[in-house]
């Protein structure tokens, strides 16, 4: 008998903002790169789930945009899924990412930029998305880095202040497999597919 599904977590490929080193968070408009699309076919390439799996993803243009996608290569229609949306960094958004970095980066997960959401807030979030889940078969969720990042910490069991550090690279594909009801594990790395 199964005990969850199997989640194949996809990163959006880079973004216009994501090549111009603008920090996105909740912006909603921003398309994906030429190299953003070269790297969303190559992660849906990747992808090996069956005629039956769900693609859920993100309303962000970035990751709607790679959906369609992974859709596309794998013949399965897509569902937008509002919780799979990036975190929220408030009035930070659209100021460039190197300047936020190390605030972020060290940040404490009941912390935020002014009016932005935090990390505490988006694992919460992320419970609620794999609360929802069906119960068994492949689940394919298009996402962002820090959701991405949510998701696995909420999915492996643990807490906001032990999601894993590194935000995996645009385009990458991040396997976890179901160990017990509500209950994940996954590869000691990321797996970038550029």
């Amino acid at each position: 008998m199964s005990t969850g599904p199997v989640l194949h977590l996809v990163r959006h490929g880079e973004s216009t903002w994501n090549a111009a080193g603008l920090l996105q968070g909740r912006t909603a408009h921003v398309a994906l790169t030429a190299r953003g699309r070269a790297q969303a076919l190559d992660a849906a390439r990747a992808l090996r789930v069956a005629a039956d799996a769900v693609v859920l993803s993100s309303p962000q243009r970035r990751a709607a945009e790679t959906a369609a996608v992974v859709g596309r290569v794998l013949g399965l229609a897509v569902r937008e899924c509002a919780g799979l949306r990036e975190q929220s960094h408030g009035e930070w958004e659209g100021r460039p990412a190197a300047q936020c970095a190390a605030a972020l980066a060290g940040a404490e997960p009941d912390w935020a930029p002014p009016g932005g959401e935090t990390g505490r807030e988006l694992h919460a979030r992320a419970e609620r998305v794999l609360a929802a889940l069906p119960e068994a078969g492949s689940v394919v969720l298009v996402t962002h880095g820090e959701t991405l990042r949510a998701l696995v910490a909420a999915a492996c069991g643990l807490g906001a202040e032990d999601a894993p550090r590194e935000v995996p690279p645009n385009g990458a594909v991040v396997d976890l497999w179901p160990v017990g009801p509500g209950r994940w594990e996954r590869a000691p790395e990321f797996a970038p597919h550029r």
